[in-house]
């Protein structure tokens, strides 16, 4: 009994049987600390306390997101540093991405496994839970602005080719730097007044408000919602869009051009560099796709809360959406660095005990066009 809480002792105390599970009359919230029972949202006081077995299961699983998260993109940054043929303003998009994510397990999956095995709380300062929900609010924005940079980077190379602007590691730096100024800018208003971090779900994380009717809270929730969600996503739709129907037109103006000829296809060193970038659009479009399956629970949930519907509105429902989310900083590294021929090469070099076999890429002098083709397109890909 040394191990009991205040409302499990209460009830033994007055009772002579003994039941497992909770009574009913105890909520989620009698197991929050004092110093952080100011910060709760009514909302959550009508729930019992979840099942003991999801704190251990889902600090089990963030610790597992911790671990891929921190191995992969921590993979990617180091390679972008040693290895010279990385560095290009395409690589610099991908690696700002990289830091992002690693950034967002980093400072929030250690916190979060803690208060798991600790007993389902938040086991440290109301500020702290500002400052957590804070960092996970700046990767969060910071990764859908750097995934739309990419996002344009692919566009402008297959849809303008070599008639579009040339990406220069000058335009690639204060793209970055725009990614992290809106996540930055997003970010610190609730701590002025305009919009509040409180914790979440089954209390043991933080992250928005998203429950509170006031209009200062409701207006941040839908200006965030807009600029970093919607309006994002719909760029990143709408370059995809344009990418599929170039890519459709190439190959309707090749088999065309191809049937005149009387040939079976017009394959050159110009169309190899061609089929490359497709294929990496193809994994940019996929990456983006499985962005938006993580995510959009979560906004979904959001939208929910902020227009005032909070009937299925659970703990549960509210921290599995989140754990989905957090889980978009796990596969970004691995789907670049695994698919993407110069990583793997870097790998190959840099990192031999990885087991990467990746043979270089061989050029000959005879065909200078085919080689000058195949290089820009290699410093341009993602």
């Amino acid at each position: 009994m040394s191990n009991a809480t205040l409302p499990q002792f209460s009830y033994y105390a007055s009772h002579q049987e003994v039941y497992f599970g909770y009574p009913e009359n105890v909520k989620i919230v009698d197991f929050v600390p004092e110093h952080m029972k100011h910060m709760i949202h009514q909302h959550w006081y009508s729930f019992p306390p979840v099942n003991p077995m999801w704190h251990y299961l889902l600090g089990i699983i963030y610790v597992l997101l911790g671990f891929f998260s921190i191995t992969g993109n921590g993979l990617v940054v180091y390679l972008f540093i040693v290895a010279k043929g990385l560095k290009t303003p395409a690589n610099l998009l991908v690696v700002n991405l990289a830091l992002s994510d690693l950034i967002m397990l980093t400072t929030n999956f250690p916190f979060f496994a803690y208060n798991c095995f600790m007993g389902g709380q938040w086991m440290f300062s109301a500020l702290y839970c500002e400052i957590y929900a804070c960092l996970g609010a700046i990767t969060g924005v910071c990764s859908i602005w750097s995934l739309v940079m990419i996002s344009w980077d692919r566009y402008n190379i297959i849809c303008n080719s070599f008639n579009g602007p040339k990406l220069t590691m000058g335009k690639a730096v204060i793209m970055c730097l725009f990614c992290w100024a809106m996540a930055i800018g997003w970010a610190l208003p609730p701590f002025f007044g305009w919009g509040k971090y409180i914790p979440e779900g089954i209390l043991d994380s933080c992250s928005y408000d998203y429950l509170s009717q006031d209009w200062m809270t409701r207006s941040y929730n839908l200006a965030i919602m807009f600029f970093d969600f919607v309006c994002p996503c719909t760029i990143i739709i709408g370059s995809y869009v344009f990418i599929v129907k170039a890519i459709c037109a190439h190959e309707k103006a090749m088999r065309e051009q191809a049937k005149k000829m009387n040939v079976a296809n017009l394959r050159s060193g110009e169309a190899d560099a061609q089929r490359a970038e497709i294929r990496i659009a193809k994994t940019a479009i996929a990456n983006v796709s499985l962005w938006l399956i993580c995510w959009t629970p979560y906004a979904a949930i959001t939208m929910q809360g902020v227009s005032g519907s909070h009937d299925t509105i659970t703990p549960l429902v509210t921290t599995l959406p989140a754990l989905l989310a957090k889980s978009a900083s796990c596969y970004n590294p691995f789907v670049y660095a695994i698919s993407h021929p110069k990583f793997r090469q870097a790998i190959t070099v840099h990192m031999p005990w990885f087991c990467v076999h990746e043979p270089s890429e061989k050029s000959t002098s005879s065909d200078s066009k085919s080689e000058t083709s195949v290089t820009t397109t290699s410093e341009e890909k993602a």
